[in-house]
């Protein structure tokens, strides 16, 4: 009986066996296509955490833009000061005889004007304007001096005429004849202390004098200025006073001449006493002073010549002296013609100057020019308001325009976080990290470097340490040590990397610190001692009868080695102090005594100092926390060669060592760097063992001793306390944004070397 064959149309049992059913394709193109929309939306969310700090961070590089607002047609003035008040919404000028006039310029109308001297005729031939005061300082062709300051009433909700300004108008004591014209007058007055300077011709001579004043104070008030000392400038100066600068603080006095000289006298209790002498232009063919003012704060000159050469002088103490001189720090590109007017802000470094052709809006401490125009008409005068969003400029042809400011963030750009700069007070150029300060006045230091070289160095410290450790003991582990052993050793390390961080730094910060502070020589000693002990140890083992070695089954040598490593870090920790009297030994900077102390040996050796939270703390603490990820991944790698590949080698006569080395780790190599590579990211990215082990001080230092601040311990600690969409808060992204960049390059260079070597190590 034959059996009819079968046809395509009637698939035999087996071949129905093997058919998957409708059910499981659907379930696999299902997960096929979630885990591809699963492997996009990360893609997408990565790139959507880049663009949302990016938008963060673009505000930072942009230029200051300045929109017209409002003009006034104010012909036949000839104003000699502009201000604003703090809103921007009132202008005030003076003119020569003595008015002060005011204008509401979003409006665009005039408000009225005040006489200083009860409508007497006068010629003011001084003037000074402290606009971080509204102050005014007025001196007359008679030798009068006036004090005035505006205060200008809170505008109210809704208003939409401001009040009026009110003016309170102080006579300043006269420090020489009276019916002579002052030339020159400053004010300072820090509340306690008072100092008044005077440039006056008596007779066709130039007398400058000085003064501490005093002000008695009541129940009913203030009462009159009374003079406590007087000082005699003149037998002092050469050359004839043009310009007087007294700071807030009063305690020094600036004298400008037409020479060009700089005459600086510092205030010692009641007296001055001239500090230094200095020429800012004596390298250019006109060196006289056309501009001498002050920088927020009274620390920083900024000082002009006919030539347009615009320079920065700032108080600080040059190496080696014990008092402050003012020293050159910035310099900016030269004007067309002579400054012609100036007015600095009181909320930042930022100042207005131009000459007849230009205006410029710089930023002193990165030498950035924010904004600058060239108006049609000559400027004149300029203000800029205290809450800076405000700029008043009066020009030749009789027009005071009002112009809205937009510079959020004048202290930023590239300058600021890569540059060295020269801060107010500092010895020279540096990269600095010091976002706050105690007061209004402080110059913001925004240096991404020390934070940049604080994540090298701690990843570098972390790695040192781990990655020897990491790497031997899965190597060990995976090829040499018994099973029993592994299943053990293997668990152990995957628990230590469920070790909070919070707790290794706490441990790193308030145990280990304290301990290794004092014994730094026992710990070099025993970093020394331990791999050379090692390989000695294994040198000898290799040496010993075979027969004397097999009794040790394999896996279990560490078993011999193990108290002799113990040994030797003993003797290591104990022989410390008598290696520190030897090669340790420094004279006491208190007694003078010879002592054998590391922790004064190191500054007297390098110059750097030496901290209880350094580098080496995080080293060791950082490195416990990197030490389980590598191991676990290097292990695994290790453990995946293919056996075939060790039982070829072991029976071609390689040694166990020779075969792991040779052949096991070429192999593995790919999975090797990429555990080295995780590790890299869970160093870099680490915050509270950093935060809590090093003291967190950002400076620049390569220094082992030394505390640092990593870009990730940065953003932890200040971003709660900085102003949503303030410059630190923006810069803090833009740490952010460098580190997501420093990983991604290093996860993208790892990668790509990393199938390089997985092409180089395949096996068939």
């Amino acid at each position: 009986m034959s059996v009819p064959p079968l046809t395509s149309a009637e698939p035999s049992k087996t071949t129905r066996r093997y058919e998957p059913s409708r059910r499981t394709l659907w379930w696999d193109r299902f997960m096929n296509r979630f885990i591809t929309v699963g492997g996009l939306g990360i893609i997408a969310a990565v790139l959507g955490i880049f663009v949302f700090i990016l938008w963060q961070v673009l505000p930072l590089f942009r230029s200051a833009r300045v929109v017209p607002l409002q003009a006034l047609s104010v012909p036949g003035e000839t104003p000699l000061l502009l201000g604003l008040d703090e809103h921007g919404r009132t202008a005030f000028w003076l003119d020569p005889q003595g008015w002060i006039h005011f204008a509401d310029l979003e409006r665009g109308t005039r408000l009225g004007r005040r006489s200083l001297w009860d409508d007497e005729p006068v010629r003011v031939t001084t003037w000074r304007y402290h606009p971080g005061r509204q102050e005014i300082i007025c001196g007359t062709a008679d030798g009068r001096l006036e004090r005035v300051s505006i205060r200008f009433p809170a505008p109210g909700v809704g208003d939409a005429v401001p009040g009026e300004p009110r003016l309170e108008i102080q006579m300043l004591p006269e420090l020489t004849k009276s019916g002579h014209p002052v030339q020159a007058a400053d004010y300072g007055d820090n509340g306690t202390d008072k100092l008044l300077a005077v440039a006056q011709d008596v007779d066709g001579r130039q007398e400058v004098r000085a003064a501490l004043l005093t002000q008695t104070r009541g129940l009913l008030g203030t009462g009159q200025i009374r003079v406590v000392a007087t000082c005699d400038l003149t037998p002092q100066l050469t050359g004839r006073v043009e310009r007087l600068v007294v700071d807030r603080d009063a305690s020094g006095v600036v004298a400008a001449t037409t020479s060009g000289s700089i005459f600086y006298f510092h205030r010692e209790g009641p007296r001055l006493e001239l500090r230094q002498v200095f020429r800012p232009f004596e390298d250019r063919p006109r060196p006289e002073v056309t501009l001498a003012d002050y920088l927020l704060g009274d620390v920083t000159l900024v000082l002009g010549n006919p030539e347009g050469r615009i320079r920065l002088f700032s108080l600080h103490r040059p190496p080696g002296e014990t008092n402050r001189v003012f020293g050159l720090i910035h310099t900016f590109p030269p004007l067309d013609g002579s400054p012609r007017f100036y007015a600095a802000s009181q909320r930042n470094k930022a100042f207005l100057l131009g000459d007849q052709h230009e205006v410029r809006l710089c930023y002193a401490t990165t030498e950035a020019i924010r904004w600058q125009d060239r108006p049609d008409q000559p400027v004149r005068l300029c203000a800029i308001n205290t809450k800076y969003d405000r700029i008043a400029l009066w020009d030749d042809g009789g027009e005071l325009r009002l112009l809205r400011l937009d510079d959020p963030h004048p202290e930023a750009g590239w300058r600021a976080f890569f540059g060295r700069i020269w801060y107010e007070g500092a010895e020279g150029p540096r990269y600095e990290w010091q976002s706050t300060g105690g007061s209004d006045a402080f110059e913001p230091k925004l240096s991404m470097v020390p934070l940049i070289v604080g994540t090298l160095k701690g990843t570098f410290y972390a790695m040192l340490f781990a990655v020897p450790v990491a790497l031997l003991a899965a190597l060990y582990v995976s090829q040499f040590a018994p099973p029993k052993f592994r299943n053990v050793a293997k668990p152990v390390m995957e628990v230590m990397a469920s070790l909070p961080s919070v707790v290794l730094g706490f441990l790193g910060a308030l145990w280990l610190a304290p301990r290794i502070e004092t014994r730094v020589p026992s710990l070099l000693l025993v970093f020394l001692l331990v791999p050379l002990s090692a390989l000695a140890m294994g040198a000898v083992w290799s040496r010993l009868p075979v027969q004397w070695r097999v009794r040790v089954p394999n896996g279990w040598e560490f078993v011999a080695l193990a108290p002799v490593l113990l040994l030797v870090i003993w003797i290591g920790w104990v022989t410390g102090p008598v290696m520190e009297r030897w090669l340790f030994v420094v004279s006491d900077p208190v007694t003078g005594q010879k002592v054998a102390d590391f922790r004064l040996w190191w500054p007297w050796f390098t110059g750097a100092d030496f901290q209880q939270r350094n580098s080496v703390v995080v080293g060791f603490m950082m490195g416990f926390a990197v030490i389980p990820i590598i191991f676990t991944l290097a292990e695994d790698a290790l453990s995946n060669v293919p056996a075939t590949l060790r039982s070829a080698s072991l029976a071609l006569g390689a040694s166990r060592w020779q075969t792991a080395l040779y052949i096991v780790v070429p192999t593995a190599a790919a999975g090797i760097f990429s555990a080295l590579m995780v590790g890299l990211g869970r160093a870099v990215g680490e915050t509270m063992i950093v935060v809590m082990a090093t003291g967190n001080t950002p400076i620049l230092s390569f220094n082992p001793f030394s505390g640092m601040r990593t870009l990730s311990a940065n953003l932890a600690v200040e971003l709660p306390e900085a102003p949503h969409h303030g410059t630190l808060y923006r810069t803090l992204f833009f740490g952010a944004l460098l580190l997501f960049v420093f990983t991604f390059l290093i996860n993208t260079a790892a990668e790509v070397l990393r199938q390089r070597l997985r092409e180089r190590f395949k096996t068939v």
